[in-house]
């Protein structure tokens, strides 16, 4: 009998996490991180769900999003898992699963943790030790939220909007905010 999809309150941002299976790698190469952004792009548009902030890592991911329907994030992370965990079978002939589990989620108030989740979710390769700033990653989403840079996958959220008027402002008042210290209880969203 098949799993029910999760259900989320719409317009709400959810922190969700998804890990490989054992903890190990799920991108090998350049082409996996490039295929599992494409995935994702088309599952967004269709499920209408956001996506505010990402961070690939080797072996898990976190995406911040907001759904616009109860089941759109579930359906994303459904079709982009099963795809990706198929494409990587075929691709360097394994078999068995990728992916450990369903994925984890938690709502986030937006005017409270919304940014600090942004912070953690982009900071994540400047805590494993992969880079020593979270614009030398390239698989998140800083480029786009602290340099202005173009990903058709990230939307802003209305209270990332709210630093600054325009892009080039926020461009400026962003990375201001990675000069904070993430604390402890910030690390435990």
């Amino acid at each position: 009998m098949p799993r029910r999809a999760r259900m989320y309150l719409p317009e709400i941002p959810y922190h969700v996490i998804q890990r490989g299976n054992n903890r190990e790698a799920c991108y090998f190469d350049i082409e996996d991180y490039q295929y599992y952004k494409e995935l994702l792009r088309q599952s967004l548009s269709i499920y209408g769900v956001q996506l505010h902030a990402y961070v690939l890592m080797t072996n898990h991911i976190h995406l911040l999003m907001t759904p616009d329907s109860s089941t759109g994030i579930s359906q994303v992370m459904k079709v982009v898992g099963s795809r990706f965990a198929q494409y990587v079978n075929r691709k360097y002939k394994r078999t068995g699963t990728l992916w450990e589990g369903r994925h984890k989620s938690s709502a986030i108030h937006a005017e409270e943790y919304l940014l600090t989740c942004y912070r953690y979710i982009e900071l994540n390769p400047v805590r494993a030790n992969m880079v020593k700033r979270p614009e030398e990653y390239k698989w998140s989403s800083y480029g786009v939220n602290g340099w202005g840079d173009t990903d058709t996958l990230i939307t802003a959220h209305a209270e990332y909007s709210k630093l600054a008027k325009d892009n080039k402002s926020r461009s400026y008042h962003y990375p201001e905010l990675f000069n904070l210290i993430l604390t402890e209880d910030d690390l435990h969203l």
